[in-house]
């Protein structure tokens, strides 16, 4: 039941199609039962009613027009005046839901345990690490919110995190991420939108109504007639507004359930282990809460939620999730039937997640491993890639497995612990950050130095001082996993704090006079997740064809990162060009990362299958040598995640 990332994103354009399609049958559903309304007010206003067929054949244009840009007016503006609070991202969500976010310093061994299986996940999925908000709720629940990748969170309720073991965790967090990759979270949001549009009808009835009484203030007939016929419009404007919402929230549950599935069967390919979301799914059956949440706007978000979220009533017309005991048999078909609450009792596993990180304070700045670390250190040859592993990266996106699960495990145990540490503070994230970019040549790094005294925060040049040792004899292999990890504390700056931040970097990469390509992927990857990218227009997707030249410039930059001779760069964009629908034109093809940028953020507009066809070219472009060097991955991965592309960790040769 998986399904490639392309054909998926795809499938959400689709989708978002027929949903449209739908919705605007609803809105003239609307319109027409909001005339019906208006027309039997005007009847009741006349001092001598008019048969029908008369009222009917002498209804204009002009009136169906009035109540038809009223009705598109309200669903638009309600819809936009929602979609506006929820442009900071899922954070919105979370927040509405009570959700409360973890702090990567919390010393509470449950909390520990969902941040270390959300970490490892994300960055086996090609993801930035999302920021989880707890939810302190009895049930056990979880969900995924955001517009894109970027601003997503994941949410989970106490219950979830107490109840559920390790295996379990990585379950319902797999089914969460596969929402992100298969591109439900915007279309869920854009429903919590329309939905709040059809609802502002009904508010206007009940406005209506409350105004009726002043109407009848004045005492005379037709005062108490016209004051009847306001209660009357507004009364209809309820129910109008009752239904569309009905029917609403049956498009909202039809479209959801059938992604259920899905994220479900991608779920167990991820993990491998149909036991844990199943395990999780009759832990819910067998909870007295089950994942019933109890917030005052759960309802309006119950298509976000990994289990049931609200009571439903016309459960099988209304309910945003499948049958708890038919999704159950899907992964676990030899299930007996039975819930068992026995099976509530709280995991032990979640007291060995802070053991590594006990071992290692912020403060200390030596980048050695514990005994733990070093038990868990030996995968580290999964970030050294091998022949293919970018054609298998690509190939797996959307539905990585067990092999990115142990990269990334092997990846962050590989890391210095005290990076670790420091990655999860504000402050000391932006000093890793700024130590990833100072200088191996002695002078410039003195300016570099001098440069930070006088732009960056006096804390950061402190924290930079007491990790700037460790940073230089870093594994090059782990720079960029170490950028992941630092995003969710770097997406808590302050606006003014953030563009302080992207002007320290700007500096120190342009200390020099040149742009390097790592200084250009870290500078992007920045750029991309905490929202200081320049704001572009947005354009129409586009064919790769029309885009020869960006192509050539980023392939150019692309075998030029691992090849060294002339003959062996033009050997390697030979073999990137083999599968394009056109020839490569490198001979004006500009090899300064200005050109580079430019390019990549104009192919960020390419249509999804055509960016398959570029990422393919790439694969073969970085494997032509057999084998994949760090600075290739880098560049690699950089690109990928501008063009919104989650690709997995590239594997060594023994995975």
């Amino acid at each position: 039941m998986a399904m490639d990332f392309f054909a998926a994103q795809d499938s959400a354009r689709r989708r978002t199609g027929v949903l449209l399609v739908l919705l605007c049958c609803a809105v003239l559903a609307l319109i027409a039962t909001t005339t019906l309304a208006i027309l039997i007010a005007l009847q009741l206003m006349r001092d001598d009613p008019q048969p029908w067929s008369e009222v009917f054949s002498q209804t204009s244009g002009e009136l169906i027009g009035c109540v038809a840009a009223a009705i598109l007016a309200l669903v638009t503006v309600g819809g936009l005046m929602k979609w506006a609070k929820l442009r900071r991202g899922g954070r919105v969500v979370a927040e509405a839901l009570g959700g409360r976010e973890l702090h990567h310093d919390t010393q509470d061994a449950n909390e520990r345990r969902i941040l270390n299986v959300v970490e490892e996940m994300a960055i086996a999925a090609g993801l930035p690490v999302p920021p989880v908000y707890v939810l302190e709720e009895a049930g056990i629940n979880a969900f995924a919110a955001g517009r894109r990748p970027a601003d997503a969170v994941i949410g989970i309720t106490r219950g979830a995190i107490e109840y559920l073991n390790r295996d379990e965790l990585q379950g319902v967090v797999a089914h969460e991420f596969s929402h992100i990759l298969h591109g439900d979270m915007r279309l869920n949001l854009r429903l919590v939108g329309v939905l709040h549009g059809v609802l502002l009808i009904g508010l206007l009835g009940h406005i209506l109504m409350r105004a009726a009484p002043a109407r009848r203030s004045s005492g005379n007939r037709k005062g108490k007639d016209s004051g009847a016929v306001v209660v009357f419009l507004g009364l209809a404007l309820v129910v109008i507004g009752a239904v569309g919402t009905f029917f609403g929230n049956w498009i909202k549950a039809a479209v959801s359930r059938q992604r259920e599935y899905l994220a479900d069967a991608s779920a167990v390919q991820f993990t491998r282990r149909p036991e844990g979301i199943g395990q999780a799914l009759i832990k819910i059956g067998s909870h007295m809460e089950g994942s019933r949440l109890n917030a005052k706007q759960a309802h309006e978000f119950s298509h976000l939620y990994f289990g049931e979220g609200t009571r439903v009533s016309f459960q099988r017309l209304l309910a945003t999730h499948p049958p708890l005991r038919e999704r159950i048999r899907r992964v676990l078909p030899q299930w007996e039937g039975r819930f068992d609450p026995t099976l509530l009792q709280t995991p032990t596993d979640a007291k060995d997640e802070v053991a590594e990180d006990s071992h290692a304070k912020p403060q200390d700045a030596r980048p050695h491993t514990d005994t733990l670390a070093e038990r868990h250190a030996a995968p580290l040859h999964s970030v050294t890639a091998g022949a293919g592993a970018a054609t298998l990266a690509i190939a797996a996106m959307g539905q990585p497995d067990t092999r990115h699960l142990s990269a990334a495990k092997g990846v962050i145990a590989a890391m210095p612990p005290a990076f670790k540490a420091a990655a999860r503070s504000s402050v000391s994230a932006r000093a890793l950050m700024y130590g990833l970019l100072l200088s191996a040549d002695d002078e410039v790094r003195a300016i570099q130095l001098e440069t930070l005294d006088h732009a960056a925060r006096a804390e950061v040049n402190e924290a930079l001082a007491m990790h700037a040792e460790g940073i230089e004899t870093l594994d090059e292999r782990l720079r960029l996993p170490l950028v992941e990890l630092a995003l969710p504390a770097l997406k808590h700056l302050s606006r003014e704090e953030a563009l302080q931040f992207k002007g320290c970097i700007s500096l120190l990469i342009e200390a020099d006079g040149r742009v390097g390509l790592f200084e250009w992927a870290l500078r992007r990857i920045l750029l991309q997740h905490l929202g200081l990218d320049e704001r572009r227009r947005m354009r129409p997707k586009r064919q790769l064809s029309e885009l020869k030249a960006e192509c050539a410039v980023l392939l150019t930059h692309l075998a030029a990162a691992g090849q060294q001779e002339h003959d062996q760069i033009i050997a390697a964009l030979g073999a990137a060009e083999a599968g394009l629908p056109f020839a490569l034109d490198i001979d004006g093809s500009s090899m300064d990362t200005a050109a580079l940028d430019a390019a990549v953020m104009r192919l960020r507009h390419v249509r999804p299958q055509q960016k398959a066809l570029l990422l393919a070219a790439m694969a073969r472009c970085v494997e032509h040598s057999g084998q994949v060097l760090p600075r290739e991955a880098e560049l690699f991965r950089a690109v990928a995640d501008t063009l919104e592309c989650p690709v997995p960790p590239l594997l060594g040769e023994k995975e």
